[in-house]
């Protein structure tokens, strides 16, 4: 039995999740949050157990040898040496990593180099990337990249109408993001279909505080709603979506501030909080809308937003044979799926009342007669994540 152990670093936390491998189960999950902020915390689940502390936490440096020390402590492993891969989420790839890959110096480099486009998340992930390295040294080291996933999208679909030297020189374009799960996902749809993947035209909906919409065609990214950064796109919990450009200056004269200030507003306090003035969670929003007017306008500019971008890319692939709801809004909210569906209607969609009720589990929520398969699929990043680490071990050895 392998363990691979799945980590998803954040610019303040540290979640991961390991496995026994090839059995794909789950023998502890936690987070680490509040990294170099007061009142840190260390949670573990594990074997029917939980342990929950709360402790110093000054970097990611620190976390990564708690978490290895909490292993032994906690006996789910007895030497380091057990785990035998270390996969890591990245979020920016940008061109040049359109797969998973062993990390060595020169990806490390490129990681490093590519931080401009994520600087939150690519520096932390990197500092848990050559932390592990360090006190697992023979582990394999895999990079997985959010991005990934997309590169295979057309140039039509990638390519922002700008000066194309701004494409060459500074290497702007659509780069998407969410593409762990998009990739799980969508294959588990074909699963679930008992068809090929590669036949298949796919809708995923990845909603949850972060949202995205992908079309997956011939097996491949087709199109993908965030953009340059995470920041495009549909109404988000505290992000903005879409906006017009002239709409970021017009602003910054009148609120006099200056571009820095202006991305952390579109990215922290716009969406369903800048919206209802209620809360980020959609639950909280939902609940509010019946007396109040500007939560309701928040949950129908969400899902109006997700419906143009389903519609979209029906028009563009020419036809789709299944949308897929998941992450937390898509999992679990019976409502927002409904209400996209209804919307969707005059494609023939059908609801299955019972099946869209029930969340956590997948299952096909569209009714019998429905013309087109509507799926509620859990994603996890984390197994795509351990997954890829088999995967790649199998190639070196």
């Amino acid at each position: 039995m392998e363990k691979i152990l799945s980590i998803n670093s954040g610019s303040s936390s540290l979640k991961f999740k390991l496995f026994a491998m090839p059995d794909e189960k789950v023998l502890a999950k936690g987070l680490f949050d509040r990294i170099g902020i007061d009142n840190s915390r260390v949670t573990i689940k594990y074997d029917g157990k939980k342990y929950d502390e709360q402790r110093e936490l000054k970097d990611h440096n620190q976390a990564v040898h708690v978490l290895l020390s909490l292993f032994k402590e906690l006996k789910l492993i007895n030497d380091f040496n057990e785990i035998t891969g270390v996969g890591h989420r990245v979020v920016a790839g940008g061109e040049y990593f359109d797969k998973s890959v062993i990390v060595d110096e020169d990806v490390m480099n490129k990681i490093d180099e590519l931080a401009e486009y994520a600087p939150l998340h690519n520096p932390a992930e990197l500092v848990g990337i050559r932390v592990f390295k360090e006190l697992l040294p023979n582990a394999v080291s895999v990079a997985v990249f959010d991005t990934a996933y997309h590169q295979t999208m057309p140039k039509t679909n990638y390519m922002y109408s700008i000066p194309y030297e701004w494409y060459e020189k500074y290497h702007v374009r659509k780069y998407g993001a969410h593409g762990t799960s998009h990739r799980y996902v969508a294959h588990e749809a074909a699963k679930l279909l008992d068809k090929p993947f590669e036949d298949l035209k796919i809708i995923t909906c990845h909603l949850g505080a972060g949202a995205s919409i992908c079309a997956t065609m011939n097996g491949k990214s087709f199109d993908t709603s965030m953009g340059f950064t995470p920041l495009a796109g549909i109404t988000m919990a505290t992000r903005a979506g879409d906006i017009d450009a002239s709409l970021v200056s017009f602003m910054m004269e009148k609120l006099q501030i200056n571009s820095s200030e202006m991305i952390d507003i579109l990215n922290h306090k716009a969406g369903l909080i800048g919206i209802s003035g209620v809360s980020s969670d959609m639950r909280d929003v939902l609940a509010a809308a019946d007396d109040n007017e500007r939560a309701q306008l928040a949950v129908d500019i969400f899902v109006k937003n997700v419906v143009k971008y389903i519609g979209s890319y029906i028009a563009e692939m020419g036809g789709v044979d299944t949308i897929v709801f998941t992450a937390g809004i898509g999992e679990n909210s019976t409502p927002i799926r409904k209400l996209v569906m209804e919307r969707l209607a005059y494609l023939g969609i059908t609801i299955d009342e019972e099946e869209n009720s029930k969340h956590g589990s997948a299952g096909v929520i569209s009714g019998e007669d429905s013309t087109i398969k509507v799926l509620r699929i859990p994603t996890n990043e984390e197994l795509m994540i351990a997954r890829d680490v088999q995967k790649l071990e199998k190639e070196v050895k």
